[in-house]
């Protein structure tokens, strides 16, 4: 292809692959850490409008719902924390999931 030609060729800003859930099946039990939504700081409670999601954008997992509040799917979710970091009102934190396991028993 000549170099004329690879100029005019459309390319997308950035990749971007579209996680695709339980391709490795429920995989929430692998988990250490879970993200846990302060909803009053959350930019989208306060505003009452999708205004932020961040969190949704940037989940690798695709376990976090657009809607407000955003929610996470905690079959799925495998506690990464890139959420509570992208987080720009830091509404999102990283809790022991020991605590949360001891409670749903």
């Amino acid at each position: 292809m000549d170099k004329e030609k690879l100029k005019t060729i459309k390319r997308p800003i950035s990749s971007v692959a579209r996680p695709v859930k339980g391709e490795a099946g429920k995989t929430g039990n692998w988990r250490s850490l879970r993200p846990v939504l302060i909803a009053e700081k959350c930019i989208m409670v306060k505003k009452g409008e999708m205004s932020c999601l961040r969190c949704w954008l940037y989940c690798p997992e695709a376990c976090i719902s657009k809607t407000i509040p955003p929610k996470h799917d905690y079959e799925y979710c495998k506690g990464c924390g890139i959420c509570a970091e992208e987080c720009p009102a830091k509404a999102i934190v990283m809790e022991e999931e020991a605590k949360y396991r001891e409670e749903e028993k």
